[in-house]
């Protein structure tokens, strides 16, 4: 039960630092945690891969949205290049327990640096929590 709730903490605790960024281009030319690589403006990308270079994801992201979505993908990392807040749905399973939960993205946030299965894509104006 504690290594349960070890590891149930630990996912928070990633999660807790996905820190909100803007997506415009910071006093310093930057995008907040990382650019946007090749997410096109106006939509929500997700990466099943570690492939991050400087300048961001290069690989085909494996999940594209401009809308509401729900399914079953990988993802590893993700930004949100919209102007919307999105609630992300997800699930994950270390050592034979899966865990659930959502996260909600602001303008400009993006990564996980976990693989998560994400299963819900939700665009909303109100204010992450």
């Amino acid at each position: 039960m504690l290594k349960s709730l070890a590891v149930a903490a630990a996912v928070a605790g990633v999660l807790a630092t996905a820190s909100p960024a803007s997506a415009a281009a910071d006093s310093e030319g930057g995008y907040g945690i990382w650019p946007p690589g090749n997410c096109t403006q106006g939509t929500f990308c997700g990466w099943a891969n570690t492939d991050h270079p400087a300048e961001g994801p290069t690989a085909p992201p494996s999940l594209v949205t401009t809308a509401d979505w729900s399914g079953n993908v990988t993802v590893f990392n993700f930004y949100n290049y919209t102007s919307r807040n999105v609630d992300i749905t997800w699930t994950a399973t270390w050592s034979g327990t899966v865990y659930t939960g959502t996260l909600c993205a602001t303008s400009g946030d993006g990564h996980l640096y976990v693989p998560m299965t994400v299963t819900r894509v939700a665009f909303h104006t109100r204010n992450c929590q």
